[in-house]
């Protein structure tokens, strides 16, 4: 038996990706938009790496009940029980905690491969590898994540000091750091010591559970209630009910800074969290003077910038640099691209004013 017959994977799809507005909203968020270098959507592209490791009738997405219906249309190989659609959304914990209940009532054993539906990975035997011997560490009872090499000193990614080897390919962690500075990013990165935080986790169902009720015991005893409502067929009215109240706690914060024999497995494949309109502007095939235009385009003494406008649309940029411009036919941004972080802050004043459009 290998470690992936027991093994499921569940997918993280409920963000709201207000950094990149205005393609990304609210009824149609990050996960479901074509950000990478094909036509798909980053949703759609997650569960099909997955489904090269792992069959698809063993996935789960959690999402939004606002989001169920684009989860279906975009993953119709699933079964609506697959689906798992939160009331509203309260982080990582919860969501993989409530994941974690139904995986375990499918098998007492099983192991979980926890991952971000809107991340941009290259698809490469090097990622099929790196997720096999997640799972593979995860059923020796370990607490275990990938870590990406770092190619930059980043300042945007969490960062995990990596210790000694426990088994080929698989180290354990030190410890977990928030977003440095960039001085600290800089000694990060030439120590050797460090990898990106990925977000991706492997466990097994049971232990992430016994980690919730040690650590977050409100969650835990809620939890709980909800496996007891599903036995007894009334889940979705309990979960209806109280999900609100479960506390908003990541899984970083909340678990794996907490836990012992935590394990990283350094993956050497091209990733990217998709932060933000840069992300996209590095990832995308660039020109002679590293604009991204659309077919058609034209830049004249323009550099560095990133544009994406509405098929058809004819754009011209005279000495501008650095710049992304986004068209959604209903909204225009236009910002320098290295304050494209700041996107998000668009959002909330729309929110404010209680503008649709956000």
């Amino acid at each position: 038996m290998t470690s992936t017959d027991k093994a499921y994977a569940v997918i993280m799809a409920g963000g709201s990706g207000t950094r990149f507005w205005p393609l990304s909203r609210s009824t149609r968020p990050k996960q479901f938009l074509a950000l990478g270098p094909d036509d798909r959507s980053l949703l759609r592209a997650t569960a099909e790496r997955v489904w090269d490791v792992l069959p698809a009738e063993r996935t789960f997405v959690v999402t939004s009940e606002q989001l169920r219906a684009q989860v279906e249309q975009e993953l119709p190989e699933l079964q609506p029980s697959q689906i798992l659609a939160e009331p509203v959304g309260r982080n990582t914990a919860p969501c993989i905690g409530w994941a974690a209940t139904h995986v375990k009532r499918l098998d007492e054993d099983a192991i979980m491969a926890v991952l971000p539906a809107d991340h941009y990975i290259r698809e490469t035997e090097a990622y099929a590898d790196t997720l096999r011997r997640g799972l593979e560490a995860a059923t020796h009872g370990d607490y275990v994540t990938i870590g990406i090499r770092p190619t930059r000193a980043e300042t945007g990614y969490g960062y995990i000091e990596v210790g000694s080897e426990l088994d080929p390919g698989v180290f354990g962690a030190r410890r977990f750091v928030e977003k440095p500075n960039r001085r600290r990013a800089e000694q990060f990165v030439s120590s050797g010591r460090f990898l990106w935080n990925s977000g991706m986790f492997f466990f097994r169902a049971s232990r992430i559970l016994e980690a919730i009720d040690q650590h977050l015991p409100g969650l835990g005893k809620e939890l709980q209630r909800y496996d007891e409502a599903a036995r007894a067929g009334n889940e979705a009215a309990v979960v209806q009910e109280t999900y609100g109240e479960l506390p908003a706690v990541s899984i970083d914060h909340g678990i794996m800074e907490k836990v012992s024999a935590v394990s990283v497995v350094p993956g050497s494949f091209e990733w990217s969290d998709l932060g933000s309109w840069t992300s996209a502007w590095e990832l995308a095939p660039q020109d002679d003077h590293t604009n991204v235009l659309p077919e058609g385009g034209i830049a004249v003494d323009a550099t560095g910038n990133y544009v994406q406008v509405p098929e058809g649309k004819l754009i011209a940029l005279v000495g501008v640099d650095d710049l992304v411009v986004v068209d959604a036919g209903d909204a225009l941004l236009v910002v320098p691209r290295d304050r494209a972080q700041d996107v998000r802050e668009v959002v909330e004043a729309l929110r404010e004013r209680g503008d649709t459009r956000r």
